[in-house]
């Protein structure tokens, strides 16, 4: 019926940010496929990259690691990993982690769009 399957972890270029959107539940049955779509839409390296986990409720130790992953690929190449992070579970995982003290955290995509140094600008 021709389905076209849709990635779990679609990437979305705004303004030139790659914006990867992360599915309700990342686990360890997804996490191979946040990571590799993490490194495909940082592709290029040292520019910044956002992780919309505005839907995401749950994320376990397999999700946090690629997250760290990307962060430490990120950080290598002069780039940086910002999270739009909403509702109460996944903060409260990140808090528990400490992942909110390595990662930058917004309440939105547009937030954390918002908070990156337009190209050309001082600090950019």
């Amino acid at each position: 019926m021709g389905d076209v399957s849709v990635p779990a972890f679609p990437v979305e270029v705004i303004g030139g940010v790659p914006v990867v959107a992360a599915p309700a539940e990342i686990d360890i049955t997804n996490a191979e496929e946040l990571r590799a779509a993490l490194r495909q839409a940082a592709g290029n390296g040292r520019g910044p990259l956002v992780v919309d986990l505005t839907r995401t409720s749950f994320c376990d130790s397999a999700a946090i690691h690629a997250l760290v992953d990307a962060h430490k690929r990120a950080q290598a190449e002069g780039g940086q990993v910002l999270l739009a992070v909403s509702g109460a579970a996944v903060p409260r995982i990140f808090e528990l982690t400490g992942l909110d003290r390595v990662l930058s955290r917004f309440g939105s995509v547009a937030e954390a769009l918002g908070a990156i140094p337009a190209p050309g600008s001082p600090g950019g």
